[in-house]
C-alpha cells in the first residue's frame, strides 16, 4: 500500500512506516498531522487516481524532528575576470514518519 501526497509544495510518495523529510513545517515535534491532499493511492490490486486529489483518502504523519540538511556550497565564478564568490547554505526540514493511510 502506498500514496502519494502533496505536502509544503512538494509531492512524496509514502508508505506506512516511512520516513521522510519535508520543507519546515509550522508544528511541535511529537505532534500528528493529518494530510488530505492525495494525489493517488494504490492498495496493490487497485490504483485510484485523484482529480487533482481524493476525497476520502487520509494520511497521518508524526512529527518526528526539526533540523538542518547537510551543508551545500554555491560557488559562482566568471572565467578571466577574477570574480569568484563561495557560499554555504543549510537548508531547514522536518522529518516525519507515516503512521498510516486510512481509506
Amino acid at each position: 500500500m502506498y500514496a502519494v501526497i502533496d505536502l509544503a509544495g512538494k509531492q512524496f510518495t509514502v508508505k506506512p512506516e516511512d520516513e521522510i523529510k519535508v520543507p519546515l513545517l509550522d508544528v511541535e515535534v511529537g505532534s500528528t498531522i493529518q494530510c488530505d491532499n492525495v494525489l493517488l493511492y494504490s492498495d496493490g490490486s487497485d490504483i485510484r487516481v485523484g482529480k487533482p486529489n481524493l476525497g476520502d483518502i487520509k494520511v497521518t504523519a508524526e512529527v518526528i524532528r526539526h533540523a538542518r540538511a547537510k551543508k551545500i556550497i554555491v560557488f559562482k565564478m566568471k572565467r578571466r575576470k577574477n570574480y569568484r564568490r563561495r557560499n554555504g547554505h543549510r537548508q531547514h526540514f522536518t522529518q516525519l514518519r507515516i503512521k498510516d493511510i486510512t481509506v
